[in-house]
């Protein structure tokens, strides 16, 4: 249904600062190409909503060049920058029908009844509100509200989407039901969308990218697959993965010519294959590390049997979650957890910094997620297999992923 042409928008050095000298977004360089889907994820207060706000007009952009098309736009008013905004709240007039909600803006820029029409239909056949035009918003579900609300953006046929936290508002189910729909809608229609979340579950489903923001500063944009296996510095390795990449100190040591690395009284031989791909390694012999293993490179020794590559770990289980098809297995090892300033930042994000804490100063505590079968209890000593291809690594001062030489 759509007749306006697709637009990349560009961020050129993009800063948001306030009068007081707070810099809300910091040089922010991003570039989201036509009819791209991409998330921008992070914190409260880590300056994505700001970001999205200069792109829409809605902020007043401090430094940097933003452009929409082959338009830059930083004098342009929202309505002149051709988007379309879906917010947090569904902003519906109460007394209107669904039909006329969604005609709204098309009335008020006098587009001919017509065409009003045609709009309107296309949209409620696309969102399935088709049976809903002539109700008022306090006789829908919520899904239906941010149906209508997303119907409205519609029928504007702008060169942008942008969506700021949309689906915070609906309860769990609905908001995984809607997350499918918006991505279904957003690849049918190939409007290039702008999408604001603090849920790192929703931007991994939906973004064609993802760009990861902390303090005002992007951290990483990239495929999602690509954010998850090669985060580019701790916080987004400890950000991006539910439950969250466990984070232990640890020192690269030489034994008998091969490495390994050692955290507290373990010790996990890394293979060749793991050096190949991280060569940078083999310049922290000697050094602290952090050391980063996912939930899922872990599993219950005996169940892993010749799968296991390489690594072991002894524990105490402390706390099973029983989920179904897998089981969330907490155990305490003797090694010490990592408390750099990212991590205690993403602990204190989750509601869990005095836990670190306290887990630091005795033993860390940490996640594996464990095939159903795995018949562990909470107190028995267990073996744990480590995927060591899977391990991640980290420079203790910068933070940075260790990768490539020089990366």
């Amino acid at each position: 249904m759509r007749e306006a042409d697709l637009a990349e928008v560009a961020l050129d050095s993009v800063s948001k600062v306030y009068p007081d000298g707070t810099r809300a977004v910091d040089c922010m360089n991003l570039e989201i190409g036509d009819g791209e889907f991409m998330v921008l994820v992070g914190p409260s207060g880590c300056g994505k909503t700001t970001a999205l706000r200069m792109v829409a007009g809605l902020e007043e952009i401090s430094e940097g060049t933003l452009r929409i098309g082959d338009l830059i736009v930083n004098d342009m008013t929202p309505r002149e920058r051709d988007i379309a905004m879906v917010f947090q709240s569904y902003a519906l007039y109460p007394h209107l029908s669904v039909y006329d909600n969604i005609a709204f803006s098309l009335k008020l820029h006098k587009v001919p009844k017509a065409e009003i029409d045609k709009r309107v239909q296309d949209a409620a056949r696309i969102l399935d509100l088709e049976p809903f035009l002539k109700r008022k918003p306090k006789a829908l579900s919520g899904g239906q509200r941010q149906r209508v609300a997303m119907g409205r953006a519609i029928v504007r046929q702008p060169s942008a989407f942008l969506m700021d936290e949309p689906l915070s508002n609906l309860d769990a189910k609905l908001r995984v039901q809607m997350r499918a729909e918006i991505s279904e809608l957003q690849r049918n229609l190939g409007v290039t969308t702008i999408y604001v979340t603090h849920d790192q579950v929703e931007a991994m489903t939906m973004g064609d990218r993802v760009a990861v923001m902390r303090r005002g500063e992007l951290q990483q944009a990239a495929e999602p697959q690509e954010l998850y296996d090669h985060p580019v510095n701790l916080f987004v390795a400890g950000f991006i993965g539910s439950p969250a990449m466990n984070m232990l100190e640890a020192t690269l040591q030489r034994d008998n010519g091969a490495m390994k690395v050692v955290t507290g009284s373990l010790e996990i031989p890394l293979g060749e294959e793991t050096l190949s791909q991280r060569p940078a390694l083999r310049g922290y012999e000697g050094k602290q590390i952090v050391l980063g293993i996912r939930p899922e490179d872990l599993e219950d020794y005996g169940l892993a049997g010749e799968t296991a590559h390489g690594g072991r770990l002894e524990g105490t289980v402390t706390l099973r979650e029983a989920l179904g098809a897998e089981i969330m297995v907490h155990f305490s090892i003797d090694a010490p957890a990592a408390i750099t300033e990212d991590v205690k930042e993403l602990a204190e994000d989750a509601g869990g910094a005095d836990r670190l804490e306290a887990h630091a100063k005795d033993s860390a505590v940490i996640v594996g997620r464990f095939g159903a079968r795995a018949r562990v209890r909470p107190g028995e000593q267990i073996d744990v297999a480590v995927d060591t291809r899977q391990l991640h690594f980290f420079d203790v001062e910068s933070g940075a992923g260790i990768y490539g030489d020089g990366a």
